[in-house]
């Protein structure tokens, strides 16, 4: 059971780096679910509003290679951070968080915008939009909804996110809060409940605010289409 005094303890000692990993998963998964739902919606845009031969053989594709377990790659992907010089830095987490993140955004982007009517994108075409404006201009702002669900699920995904963390980190410096949670440590090897519960609980705030504050947009994107009329 977790005190004050306990939240006191992860606060003020410095030894237990929490707010070092709490900043690091912050910046981790913010900049992963940005990026990987932009490149997702730039995917989802081709997948839906342009002829491409073999979308469908595409789309498999990516649905089995996100069935790979992470196990079965970290020796590459170590070796791989390891030759790039990126062992415990931000980018030795973003970019497997962006690729291992990616099916499931572009999947759920990809559902989101073929529900948009393609007639809104031809008349922009007719207009003299290109296809980057017609996706800024048209499809960014009537898919909002959904690209809002999609980058919160996406950061919940990197957040909670364990065994890339854990392999490809080695201290405060770039390791995230799972981790630093999981190998908080007290005197003479026991393990500090207390703590870990208080920091288990101050770190499911972020993830609780932005549910919160964006949890109309949130709605929408689940639930359009689902009634008619």
């Amino acid at each position: 059971m977790s005190t004050f005094e306990h939240y006191r303890t992860i606060f003020g000692s410095r030894s237990l780096h929490f707010l070092d990993y709490l900043r690091n998963s912050l910046v981790v998964s913010g900049v992963s679910s940005l990026l990987c739902v932009l490149i997702a919606s730039v995917a989802a845009y081709a997948m839906t509003r342009m002829r491409l031969p073999g979308k469908l053989f595409i789309l498999m594709f990516v649905l089995a290679v996100s069935m790979f377990p992470q196990i079965s790659l970290m020796g590459y992907l170590f070796k791989l951070m390891v030759r790039l010089g990126w062992i415990n830095t931000y980018f030795s987490l973003m970019f497997p968080y962006i690729a291992w993140i990616l099916p499931l955004a572009l999947w759920i982007l990809v559902s989101y915008f073929a529900q948009i009517p393609a007639d809104l994108n031809q008349a922009a075409l007719i207009d003299g939009c290109s296809h980057w404006q017609a996706l800024w201009r048209i499809v960014f702002p009537v898919a909002s909804p959904g690209i809002f669900s999609c980058v919160i699920l996406a950061f919940i995904y990197a957040f909670n996110e364990f065994m890339f963390a854990l392999m490809l980190t080695t201290d405060h410096h770039a390791r995230t809060v799972p981790v630093g949670i999981a190998l908080f440590q007290g005197l003479h090897g026991e393990t500090p409940w207390g703590n870990i519960m208080a920091a288990a609980i101050v770190s499911s705030i972020p993830v609780v605010l932005l549910a919160f504050l964006f949890q109309r947009r949130i709605i929408q994107g689940l639930t359009r289409g689902a009634v008619k009329g």
